[in-house]
């Protein structure tokens, strides 16, 4: 009987969730602009050095006793992709600035704009972006997870279309530093996605939306050590597993309190609005130079936050 009036109740506070003054606002983060500028000033020569030390750091697929010309360093074309992604040029204006900037890079001979373009599509090179995305982001253990639709041309809207293709539609997890600690592209329902990018994640909390409302998931968040905050649906029960009985009795005993770090997923939706408007549209249309595409710019992107917060770190020290 308990019971049931609890959950009477808590179906009742559902919707007062989303009711404009229900909860406290947060302060916004004082910006520091000094350091601001700073970091934008010398944007380009810390990118750069950055492109060719995180590079040359990882471990190349071995291609040896392979028949046929000798291929290009797959570094090589690593470090060209992800310097056509930091200047955001064609594939053939990009091969005019890397005759003068290459040498910097590590890139000791000429590549023409159809084998930068060619790169995007080559499982070397997507193999080491993804060494270098996993040696060189930090978490500070606060994530939230989202998905975003990847629009290939201005005449896609993702609130009217809802275009979930493989390669159209995003699913990443940030921390409140809004640093990507894990991404997916594949096509899949988010909520599918969200089910494997949870086993890559190391963090203290998760807060997602509502379509993420599943009992093994949360199950799973809260197995791998992480306190789950799952927006919830006004039709749902408190009956279910532990994870899920715990997470939302949280919710009904001190709303405020969860609300506070529950909205702080609005970093996530963040990421996704800079990413776009600093990257822009998708250009790339087969899936795999699609992936190595997202993959370079998630790259450059973290790159940018982590030394924004760590010249932050130094001048309060």
């Amino acid at each position: 009987m308990i019971g049931k009036v609890i959950n009477e109740e808590f179906r009742k506070l559902v919707p007062k969730l989303r009711e404009k003054g229900f909860y406290k606002s947060q302060e916004q983060r004082q910006i520091s602009w000094p350091e601001y500028n700073s970091t934008q000033i010398n944007e380009l020569k810390e990118s750069l050095i950055f492109i060719r030390e995180s590079v040359n750091a990882v471990k190349s697929i071995n291609t040896e006793g392979r028949v046929g010309r000798p291929p290009t360093d797959a570094k090589v074309l690593a470090k060209a992709v992800l310097f056509c992604e930091l200047i955001q040029l064609t594939e053939r204006k990009a091969q005019g600035w890397l005759e003068l900037l290459g040498p910097f890079l590590g890139i000791h001979k000429k590549l023409d704009d159809r084998v930068i373009g060619e790169a995007y599509d080559k499982p070397e090179v997507a193999f080491i972006l993804k060494q270098v995305f996993d040696n060189t982001k930090t978490s500070d253990g606060k994530l939230f997870g989202d998905g975003t639709g990847l629009e290939t041309s201005r005449k896609q809207n993702y609130e009217s279309t809802k275009n979930k293709k493989e390669g159209q539609y995003m699913v990443s997890v940030v921390d409140s530093r809004e640093i990507v600690q894990a991404f997916e592209i594949s096509g899949v329902q988010e909520c599918q996605i969200m089910h494997r990018l949870v086993e890559e994640l190391k963090g203290n909390t998760l807060a997602l939306d509502a379509g993420f409302v599943d009992r093994e998931l949360i199950s799973k968040i809260s197995e791998l050590g992480m306190k789950p905050y799952v927006f919830p649906k006004k039709n749902l029960t408190l009956n279910g597993r532990l994870a899920w009985k715990l997470m939302y009795l949280s919710l009904y005993k001190d709303v405020q309190a969860w609300l506070k770090e529950y909205h702080q997923r609005s970093h996530c939706e963040s990421f996704h609005s800079s990413f776009k408007r600093v990257c822009g549209l998708v250009t790339k249309l087969r899936f795999g130079c699609k992936l190595t595409q997202v993959t370079a710019r998630i790259i450059l992107h973290n790159r940018r936050r982590l030394s924004y917060f760590n010249k932050l770190a130094g001048s309060a020290n």
